[in-house]
């Protein structure tokens, strides 16, 4: 296939004295209103590359992230996850059981209230 467009997307990452990351910024140049900072606390960043198959990932978060920040990124992320990898797939046995795990992981770390609790 042939490109017919590029888009950037910029990560800026602030570090401590100890190469800690202490600030995060991205921006994308496909908003329409042209592009915006937005300010973030973490990051999962996974590319799978074309010629080895290998996943190569970056995982950062600030200083200032908090545990339940933490447990409701991971929540998040992970119910993400699961939709797109149906989407991807169509595997709706793999992906309904991806989503009893986020479920679960969701009560554990009490984001979702279990009513049986």
């Amino acid at each position: 296939m042939k490109v017919k467009k590029t888009s950037t997307i910029k990560i800026k990452i602030g570090l401590d004295e100890k190469q800690v990351p202490v600030k995060m910024n991205w921006e994308a140049d496909g908003n329409p209103n042209g592009p915006t900072k937005h300010e973030s606390k973490a990051m999962l960043l996974s590319l799978f590359d074309k010629e080895t198959k290998d996943t190569m990932k970056i995982d950062l978060w600030t200083t200032e992230m908090q545990v339940v920040e933490m447990d409701r990124f991971f929540f998040q992320t992970l119910r993400a996850m699961a939709d797109t990898y149906f989407k991807a797939t169509q595997n709706r046995e793999l992906a309904v059981e991806m989503q009893k795990f986020v479920q679960y992981f969701g009560e554990k770390t009490k984001i979702l209230t279990n009513p049986e609790e």
